[in-house]
């Protein structure tokens, strides 16, 4: 009870409430007068639909009240959300004129948002002192360095920027607000800052490179050395099987660190990648044929199950693609069973612009758990560690980084102890192979 009284001892005390005070005095004075000049009953009469007029002026006013006080507080927690947002956010209207600038976008570009509240963004707006690199944000076409991330036309855009002086990398997010009919009322840009991510990963894949580098040229004279040796007629038994597996070990190491290389070049999104049309079936049977030495060494039969009918040419990177073909069809090897097979069939994706290449073995499988994991960086599932305790688990990493970039897709299906199938989708329709080189940046 003593809520409910206070709650309507607040609504009496709101400034909105002035105009009702006003109206009843009003009233108050006409009804008054009527008594004065109009008989009694009369007068009780118009001061019943007084105060009916009363009552529904009153109830109306209220309403409207607190339907501006919920949206005033709306609004205000609306924006203390955009206000505490890490990102940068700007809202203007579809002339350019600045209508939010959140406390981010304050930091980011050393900027007052009393300065750009009300300003029309201008591209000549450049040459403005400390408000270039705003600039160059609102109008990309102005920006040194520009990567599309979205298709042109396609909401919400996104594009990744770059600056050099200083160092700055920022991935810039347009959307539209629009009405109830999709009319653009205005625009919001959300400006992430990615670039103290950006420069660890890139020291990162620079010490990567640079300590492989620094480590391939020992490994290789080492390897060198131990091939002469094992080339070698004087060696007795034992020695020839202590080079041979000291060279079987400098090989392995040797292909890790071309792998590391690898890797570092893909994350660095410097891999540099040549594409060509490219006969999709042509291709698997000479990287099959290249594998096949290794297949026949460990016992496990390959077989190529060749289309019966053409099918359309690709655009792909025949060197970067054969070696992820190649660490597809390695693990199905190294994972089999004794005599096991494994089969590689090609075929074209129905109703999508896509061919599909799956490697099938009857392999240990992969346990379920595993899965979601499979194409993580250096991951093994436990039983192929129990299995072959030597392996980096950089195959199917670098396979999936090779797949993407051709514009496909790469996933697994398995059956522990009965085999696994890795399979992978290539685009046929040029237009859908990425048209730039996508490095681990891209996925903050």
């Amino acid at each position: 009870m003593k809520n409910q009284t206070s709650k309507i001892r607040d609504v009496v005390l709101w400034p909105e409430f002035q105009v009702v005070w006003v109206l009843l005095a009003v009233i108050a004075a006409v009804f008054i007068l009527d008594l004065y000049v109009l008989t009694s009953w009369i007068s009780f009469v118009d001061g019943g639909l007084l105060l009916i007029l009363f009552a529904l002026s009153a109830s109306s006013v209220y309403r409207s009240a607190r339907i501006d006080r919920d949206t005033s507080v709306e609004r205000s927690e609306l924006n203390s959300i955009l206000g505490s947002l890490g990102d940068a956010l700007i809202v203007y209207e579809a002339d350019f004129r600045v209508i939010f600038f959140n406390p981010a976008a304050e930091r980011i570009f050393k900027l007052d948002a009393k300065a750009v509240i009300g300003h029309v963004f201008s591209p000549r707006d450049v040459e403005r002192e400390g408000w270039r690199t705003l600039i160059q944000i609102v109008f990309p076409s102005l920006a040194p360095r520009v990567i599309p991330r979205t298709k042109e036309g396609e909401y919400p855009q996104v594009v990744d920027i770059s600056f050099t002086d200083p160092p700055l990398e920022f991935r810039v997010t347009t959307a539209p607000v629009t009405d109830e009919h999709g009319k653009p009322l205005a625009f919001m840009k959300i400006i992430r800052d990615r670039t103290s991510q950006i420069l660890a990963l890139r020291s990162k894949s620079e010490f990567v490179t640079v300590a492989s580098h620094q480590l391939r040229g020992p490994v290789t004279d080492i390897s060198w050395a131990l091939q002469s040796l094992n080339n070698a007629t004087g060696l007795d038994g034992t020695n020839k099987t202590i080079v041979t597996n000291a060279l079987a070990a400098s090989d392995s190491l040797l292909r890790r660190i071309e792998d590391l290389l690898n890797i570092a070049k893909m994350e660095d999104g410097q891999f540099g990648y040549k594409f060509e049309d490219t006969d999709i079936s042509d291709f698997i049977a000479k990287t099959l044929a290249d594998v096949l030495p290794a297949a026949q060494k460990s016992g496990i039969k390959i077989y190529f199950d060749r289309p019966s009918e053409g099918l359309p040419h690709v655009f792909i990177d025949p060197k970067r693609l054969a070696l992820a073909v190649t660490n597809l069809l390695e693990n199905a090897i190294r994972y089999n069973v004794e005599n096991g097979e494994v089969t590689v069939k090609v075929d074209k994706m129905q109703d999508k612009p896509y061919v599909v290449v799956s490697v099938k073995d009857t392999g240990i499988g992969i346990p379920p758990e595993s899965m979601e994991k499979l194409f993580n960086k250096f991951y093994r599932a436990d039983n192929a560690l129990k299995l072959q305790t030597e392996g980096s688990g950089l195959g199917l990493y670098i396979a999936k980084g090779v797949v993407n970039a051709h514009g496909g897709q790469i996933w697994a299906e398995s059956e522990l102890n009965r085999g696994t199938t890795i399979s992978f989708a290539l685009p046929t329709d040029p237009n859908l192979v990425p048209k730039n080189e996508v490095g681990a940046e891209d996925y903050f």
